[in-house]
């Protein structure tokens, strides 16, 4: 008998998987630079779980005053309290004595060295002068508003008649570099913009006598409210875009040391009273740190090469080679140029007639979307769907859709209560003698080029008849922009798996064949990876599996509220979680089938969103050296090394 299920809590979990980014930063083994960028990416992280988790725990503190699920807030700041210290300490103890010996002294809570005083005082009145500004906090400041993420120095003052004040610097770190680097002899010292600023703060203040200085910033809720009366969604979400970063303030976060009178005089003049108050180091928005000016490949990862394939023949189109079989690109072992290939192709044949795609992140300077215009201009009968509501993207999808609408692209927006998550595309040919009339792209990641370059996504190619037809049929219901499927929309879908039509469903029905399998004494297994896993549903049923004896192996790079090695609950449910030099980001679904491997992959991860209230779509590999690929990659990053073993192989593989 199945004992009662047990969850874990989706936000610690995800403050858990931040935890592990900066184990990574912590590690001898990886370059010193890297472990500075993942100490950039572990505060990258914190912040967005600021301004997305927070206010929504705060709101259930409230409500649940304290108690059940309102405790979580309180448990989530114990975390990153925890976290913050052991980030500092990386800091001190770690990546300053490594670079201490290679010859780098990093001014990190310390005065600026006489040797490079004049070069310091050059830059301040070269560089950063032009940028500052001041506030005094004693004034009224009706016509202030302390910026989201946006960083700042407050300098407690007394003028010749001992009356104290307090200013409010800016430290514009948006517009000029946050770190320089200054060579003296045979050292390079790297300095804090908001030092270099603290250094010449005398002169700012010439009258003044200065009592202290202290780093602070403010982080603000980033959630957009809008709802389905608007008419224009683009327009309705630039207003709102407009506002983001007035929303109210979820932390204040000060630099320890600030007398408490001091303290709460800010909070107060910055109507912070509803923000979590947080001593935090010395430093803030240390995501910066993905900036850090060092050079030189012994502090870097060993460069990877991205694999080239398929090679096509100087006389051959990527067209045809996909006529003649399915071709799955593993980025960012290999290149993305074939995807970039399968638009610009599409784009300039004469034989194409129609293009259909999704779009939810696109590069900030986007060659698909160029191909896409191209395509238009050319004739051709262009229809994207834009996903405005993708977060911290949006303001870059409307700058392309209005940029496609006006070369004559058909631009459609989804609902404002259901999302398009889906990375899909078609395009339609003239039928003739020897031309498959649909040819399609199917992925687990975004249509993006730019993070291509880091994240790990699979993405299929291919001119599987059947399979596009129901991808055509999943287009002419997107037109729609429907916030649900109604009864007249229902498409029956066998080979793909659609979010809101029949995803759910076919999961479950998959897991349950293993069951069936297993208590039949027939060989069964489950391999899973995925970015988060948090739908109960989906999670019961994979509680179920393993009760009935089926081997279950998970790769969750983040949120995992699933909980393995439960006796009479999870005991055969084994989770991992990689983090390394690329950000994994494909989804994979393995069922064993009694070794009739079935695979499918896709853009749908098992959180309550993407199975309630988002289009994903989830596909089935059929080529079985496609699926010999997948599997030796799963059973790799089942093992130590993953990621360098990945490398050697498709290497070897694709020659």
């Amino acid at each position: 008998m199945m004992r009662t299920a047990v969850f874990f809590n989706r936000d610690l979990s995800w403050l858990s998987f931040n935890e592990r980014v900066l184990l990574e930063a912590a590690s001898q083994q990886v370059p010193i630079l890297e472990r500075i960028k993942f100490l950039s990416i572990y505060s990258s992280n914190l912040d967005e779980f600021y301004r997305v988790r927070i206010p929504v725990l705060m709101a259930l503190n409230d409500f649940h005053e304290g108690q059940g699920e309102g405790a979580i807030y309180e448990q989530a700041k114990v975390a990153i309290n925890r976290q913050q210290k052991q980030f500092g300490e990386v800091i001190s103890g770690q990546i300053l004595p490594a670079l201490e010996a290679s010859g780098i002294h990093w001014i990190y809570k310390q005065s600026i060295p006489l040797e490079i005083s004049e070069q310091v005082n050059q830059l301040f009145f070269t560089e950063v002068l032009a940028y500052i500004h001041s506030e005094c906090i004693d004034n009224d400041l009706t016509g202030f508003f302390a910026e989201n993420n946006k960083l700042y120095q407050v300098v407690i003052l007394k003028d010749g008649a001992g009356t104290e004040r307090m200013e409010l610097i800016n430290i514009p770190s948006d517009v000029i570099p946050r770190f320089y680097a200054i060579q003296y002899k045979e050292l390079q010292y790297v300095v804090f913009l908001e030092d270099i600023i603290k250094y010449k703060v005398n002169y700012l203040f010439p009258n003044d006598s200065i009592i202290g200085i202290y780093n602070l910033k403010i982080t603000r809720d980033a959630e957009l409210k809008i709802d389905d009366k608007e008419e224009d969604i683009s327009v309705a979400l630039e207003r709102q875009l407009e506002t983001r970063d007035f929303g109210f303030a979820t932390r204040f976060l000060y630099e320890p040391g600030i007398p408490l009178r001091n303290l709460y005089r800010m909070i107060y003049a910055l109507d912070l009273q509803q923000a979590s108050v947080v001593e935090g180091g010395t430093y803030h928005n240390l995501k910066d740190l993905s900036g850090f000016p060092l050079s030189g490949s012994t502090f870097s990862y060993e460069k990877w090469p991205a694999i080239l394939s398929p090679k096509i023949a100087a006389d051959s189109t990527l067209f045809s080679e996909i006529q003649k079989r399915d071709i799955l690109i593993n980025v960012p072992y290999q290149q993305y140029d074939p995807i970039l290939r399968f638009f610009n192709e599409a784009a300039n044949d004469p034989e194409v007639l129609e293009i259909y795609t999704t779009l939810y992140r696109v590069a900030n300077s986007s060659r698909i979307v160029s191909a896409l215009i191209t395509a238009a201009r050319n004739g051709k009968r262009v229809v994207v769907m834009v996903e405005l509501k993708a977060r911290f993207d949006e303001a870059n999808n409307i700058k392309w859709a209005k940029k496609m609408k006006a070369a004559g692209v058909k631009i459609v927006y989804s609902s404002i209560s259901l999302k398009v998550h889906a990375k899909v595309a078609l395009i339609r040919r003239k039928e003739g003698e020897g031309i498959s009339p649909y040819l399609g792209l199917l992925a687990t990641g975004n249509l993006n080029e730019t993070t291509a370059k880091f994240y790990t996504d699979q993405i299929l190619l291919t001119a599987h008849q059947p399979m596009l037809e129901e991808l055509q049929q999943l287009f002419g219901f997107l037109k729609k922009s429907k916030k649900t499927p109604s009864a007249e929309d229902q498409i029956n879908f066998k080979y793909l798996l659609v979010a809101q039509f029949n995803l759910q469903d076919r999961f479950l029905e998959l897991i349950q064949r293993e069951i069936d399998h297993a208590k039949a004494g027939i060989r069964s297994g489950i391999t899973i990876k995925l970015n988060n896993l948090e739908e109960q549903i989906l999670i019961n049923k994979l509680y179920e599996a393993s009760c009935a004896g089926v081997e279950i192996k998970l790769i969750i790079r983040g949120i995992c509220c699933l909980v393995p090695g439960v006796e009479g609950l999870s005991e055969r449910i084994s989770v991992i979680r990689i983090v390394d030099r690329y950000l994994e980001h494909g989804r994979i679904f393995i069922f064993d089938n009694g070794g009739n491997t079935e695979i499918f992959m896709g853009s749908a991860d098992w959180m309550n969103r993407n199975i309630y209230s988002r289009i994903e779509v989830c596909f089935p590999l059929y080529d079985e050296d496609l699926k010999r690929i997948v599997m030796k990659i799963i059973n790799l990053q089942l093992h130590d090394d993953a990621q360098k073993s990945i490398y050697v192989f498709l290497q070897e593989h694709l020659k």
